[in-house]
C-alpha cells in the first residue's frame, strides 16, 4: 500500500493527512499555532515553523502507529501547502533576511497601487511582489541583500528537498503569470522600475521555478527526513509534488478545478474562487486573478477577516462556563454555537456588527475595529448574537461576489470546505445566501488543503490522464450534500446586508477614533 502525505500550514493549525493510492484517509495529525507581531508585522518565526511541522507530523505518526500497530517509516509521495503568498526574502546563502511577513499584513498598499497602475492588472497587497516593492519604497536595509524570494510552503519544500520550486497556482500570487511562466512583459517593466529605484539585481532570478500539477518537484533528502522527523524513523526518497497555496489545494480538495466550477473556503480568512471560461473584461481591486494547479485562470474574492471573531466569542462563552464550574468540550461548543442561530430572530434581533480585527481592503477598511452595534430596542440573546456574528463574517465576501455577477461569470457548482462547514445546519444556508448559489459539501471537505495537497502528491505518482479526470475518479461515489438558502434565509441575510453596508461608515469613524494606538495613548483614553 502506498502512503501519501499532505501537510498544510494554516493560519491557526498545521494539519497533516496521510492517504493511500485511492485517496482514502489513513491518519491525521495537527498542531495549533498563532501568528504574532514581530518587528511590526504579522509573522511566524522559523523556530515555530520547524517545531510546528515536526509536531504535526509526530501527531500523525503516533495516530498511524496506534491504528495500524506499526511505525510510519516509508512514504511514497509528499506535498506541502500553506497560507497564500506572503514575503520571505533570502540572501545568496539562503539566510532569511527579515521575519516571514504573512498575507495578513496590509502595509504594501502604496506598492500594490503603483504596480497595478504599471501593469494595468490588479496586484493585491498581500502578493509577494507587493511586499518586496514596498520594502524597496521604504528603503529597508535588507533589500540590497535579497537574492531569492519564496513563500512559506516553498521554504518548507526547499528544506525537505533542496529544490527551489513553486506550484503555478501559488506562483500566480507571487507575480502575475502568462503561459505557465512569470509574465515576461510585466517582469521587464518591473525590473526597469527597480533600476530607477537603485535596485540592479534581476528580479526574475529571485523567483522560484514554476511547476504545474503532475511534474516532479524533487525528493525527500536525508536532511529533509530528519527535519520532518527528528526521531529518525522516516526514510528519505519520497517524491514531491510542487508546493501550492491553500487556495489551490482547497480547489483540489473539493474537486473544483474545471471551468465554471468554484469553491469557497472559510477559516481565519475566507475566499471564493471561480475558474474562468474567459478573462475578465476589467480588473478590480476586489478581485485577484490567479491560477489553478494546472494553470487555468481563476477569479478570487478574498477577505482577510472571517472566523477570528467567532472564535473570540467561543472563548468568551467557554470562560463563562468555566467560571460556573463547567468544562466545555471545544468541538461541542462550536457545534452548539453554529446551530443556535437557527433559533434567532429573522433580523438578528436588530443587531449589526463588524468582524474586522485587521484591515479589509475589499470594503476599504484600513485598520479594523471589531464592533457590535445595538439600540435599546434590540433583543440581545446568544442566538441573535451568533447569527449576527456569522452574517458579519460573510458581509465583505458577499460584497465582493457582486462583481462576479457584474462580469457575468458562469458557475455551475460551488463546493465548500473548512471548519465553518463541519456543522452546516445554519452556516451552509448562510453561505449560500451570501454568495447567491447553492453549495456542495463533501465528506472530505473538512480536511481542507492538507487533503488537497496530498491528492496533488498522489497525482504526481500516478502520471496518468488529466488532473480533472484524476479527481473525478477519486471523488466518484463520494458522500456529498447540497445546501441551498431558503427564501427566508435569503431575505434575512439581505436585510442584514442593507444595515451592514450603511453601517460601514460607523466602522470607519471608529477606526479614526480608536484605530491608532499611539493617538489613543496621547489623548488619555
Amino acid at each position: 500500500m502506498k502512503k501519501i502525505l499532505g501537510i498544510e500550514f494554516g493560519s491557526t493549525r498545521i494539519k497533516s493527512v496521510l492517504i493511500n493510492e485511492y485517496g482514502t484517509v489513513l491518519s491525521k495529525g495537527s498542531h495549533e499555532w498563532e501568528n504574532t507581531i514581530i518587528d511590526g508585522y504579522w509573522s511566524y518565526s522559523l523556530d515555530s515553523i520547524e517545531k510546528g511541522l515536526q509536531a504535526s507530523y509526530a501527531d500523525l505518526s503516533k495516530n498511524y502507529q496506534e491504528k495500524y500497530n506499526e511505525s510510519l517509516t516509508e512514504i511514497s509521495a509528499i506535498g506541502i501547502s500553506a497560507m497564500m503568498h506572503g514575503y520571505m526574502p533570502f540572501d545568496e546563502n539562503y539566510n532569511l533576511l527579515v521575519p516571514f511577513r504573512t498575507w495578513r499584513n496590509t502595509n504594501a498598499e502604496k506598492a500594490s497601487s503603483e504596480l497595478t497602475e504599471l501593469f494595468e492588472f490588479h496586484v493585491p497587497i498581500r502578493w509577494s511582489v507587493s511586499h518586496y516593492y514596498q520594502a524597496v519604497l521604504n528603503g529597508e536595509k535588507h533589500v540590497k541583500d535579497v537574492r531569492y524570494l519564496n513563500t512559506l510552503e516553498g521554504y518548507v519544500h526547499y528544506r525537505l528537498t533542496n529544490e527551489r520550486v513553486i506550484g503555478i497556482g501559488e506562483a500566480s500570487g507571487m507575480f502575475p503569470i502568462k503561459d505557465r511562466g512569470y509574465h515576461p512583459e510585466m517582469i521587464s517593466k518591473f525590473e526597469n522600475l527597480l533600476k530607477e529605484k537603485g535596485v540592479s539585481v534581476s528580479f526574475a532570478d529571485m523567483l522560484p521555478k514554476i511547476l504545474v500539477a503532475g511534474e516532479c518537484a524533487g525528493y525527500l533528502t536525508e536532511e529533509g527526513a530528519k527535519f520532518l522527523d527528528p526521531m529518525g524513523n522516516l526514510k528519505p526518497g519520497a517524491v514531491f509534488c510542487a508546493p501550492e497555496g491553500d487556495a489551490e489545494t482547497g480547489m483540489v480538495a473539493t474537486n473544483c478545478i474545471a471551468k465554471r466550477s468554484a469553491n469557497v473556503s472559510a477559516g481565519t480568512s475566507a475566499f471564493l474562487m471561480a475558474v474562468l471560461e474567459k478573462p475578465l473584461e476589467s480588473y478590480y481591486k476586489e478581485i485577484d486573478v490567479i491560477a489553478t494547479p494546472t494553470g487555468h485562470p481563476v477569479a478570487m474574492v478574498h477577505v482577510n477577516n472571517f472566523g477570528s471573531e467567532i472564535t473570540a466569542l467561543a472563548n468568551f462563552f467557554e470562560e463563562i462556563i468555566t467560571l460556573f464550574g463547567g468544562n466545555a468540550d471545544r468541538n461541542e461548543l462550536f457545534s452548539t454555537l453554529y446551530k443556535i442561530p437557527l433559533e434567532a430572530d429573522a433580523d438578528c434581533g436588530g443587531l449589526v456588527g463588524y468582524n474586522f480585527i485587521s484591515p479589509e481592503p475589499i470594503v476599504n477598511v484600513k485598520k479594523g475595529i471589531p464592533m457590535i452595534i445595538r439600540s435599546e430596542k434590540c433583543k440581545l440573546s446568544v442566538a441573535n448574537l451568533m447569527k449576527m456574528q456569522i452574517y458579519s463574517s460573510l458581509g465583505a465576501l458577499a460584497m465582493g461576489c457582486k462583481i462576479l455577477d457584474k462580469e457575468n461569470v458562469k458557475i455551475d457548482r460551488v463546493c465548500a470546505h473548512g471548519g465553518f462547514f463541519k456543522t452546516p445546519d445554519f452556516t451552509g444556508g448562510a453561505m449560500s445566501a451570501a454568495i447567491g448559489a447553492p453549495i456542495t459539501l463533501t465528506k472530505t471537505a473538512s480536511e481542507g488543503g492538507a487533503y488537497g495537497i496530498a491528492l496533488l502528491a498522489l497525482f504526481s505518482l500516478r502520471k496518468e490522464t488529466s488532473l480533472e479526470d484524476f479527481l473525478d475518479n477519486i471523488f466518484e461515489g463520494a458522500e456529498i450534500s447540497t445546501v441551498s438558502a431558503t427564501d427566508f434565509e435569503k431575505k434575512s441575510f439581505d436585510g442584514f446586508m442593507q444595515k451592514y453596508e450603511k453601517g460601514l461608515s460607523v466602522e470607519k469613524v471608529a477606526e479614526e477614533i480608536y484605530g491608532n494606538a499611539s493617538k489613543i495613548k496621547e489623548n488619555g483614553f
